[in-house]
């Protein structure tokens, strides 16, 4: 077997190569976050009404005010992504029959997961719905 020499700044030049383009490629891998709070919506309080929901089709959300307070829950069915109609009782998608609660937990499939809940916030006598 024949011995190749190598030389250590060769050795050295790879390896800064190497890193260099490890730290490339996970700045390339991980998303930047614009540290920027974006208001989807933003409405009075008093136009929410008390046990019912407040749609918002552009925005594939809705608004709803409980005992609890406020709470927003995506329309984007977890199954295919198709948009969920409300109803008084619960919330469905059209497109393959999946029921959801009004809490957005799923009651019957093919959707495996809960319906995505939006963080909300109240203040001034607005409530915004921050994405």
């Amino acid at each position: 077997m024949e011995n190749i020499p190598q030389s250590r700044r060769k050795f050295i030049t790879k390896l800064t190569l190497l890193i260099a383009s490890g730290g490339l490629l996970i700045r390339y891998l991980i998303p930047r976050s614009s540290g920027m709070r974006r208001v989807l919506v933003s409405v009075a309080v008093t136009d929410v009404p008390q046990g019912g929901a407040l749609l918002f089709r552009n925005e594939r959300l809705a608004l709803f005010k409980d005992d609890g307070g406020f709470y927003a829950l995506s329309l984007i069915c977890t199954h295919l992504g198709c948009t969920v109609t409300v109803t008084e009782d619960a919330l469905s998608c059209p497109c393959h029959g999946s029921r959801f609660d009004r809490q957005g937990k799923v009651l019957s499939g093919p959707a495996d997961r809960a319906l995505v809940r939006m963080k909300v916030e109240e203040h001034d006598g607005r409530v915004d719905v921050v994405g």
